[in-house]
């Protein structure tokens, strides 16, 4: 199939932006079926704001860990009734280490 490079208008700027013969390519070696609706530079900021933490700090919770006695902080509430365990042990526990 032979592919030309397209003008679309972007969804959140309404700017007109170019779906481009090599994004086309990408899209359906992908399997991606609809093009695109927002230009690239909208479609990074969604991805940024999209992210959860991006650009902000993650909050941290003090932990003591279950393992080695260590002090520790993790990306979640810990819970009483729960492990919680530095990253060393952690990967020992999973077996990455």
């Amino acid at each position: 199939m032979a592919f030309t490079d397209k003008t679309l208008a972007c969804r959140d700027c309404n700017k007109a932006f170019t779906f481009s013969v090599a994004e086309q390519e990408f899209y359906q070696q992908k399997g991606l079926q609809n093009e695109p609706r927002r230009c690239p530079e909208c479609r990074s900021v969604r991805r940024r704001s999209n992210s959860g933490f991006a650009g902000s700090t993650r909050p941290m919770y003090e932990a003591v860990c279950a393992s080695c006695g260590t002090p520790t902080q993790v990306p979640f509430q810990p819970r009483q009734e729960r492990p919680v365990y530095c990253s060393p042990c952690f990967s020992k526990q999973k077996g990455y280490a």
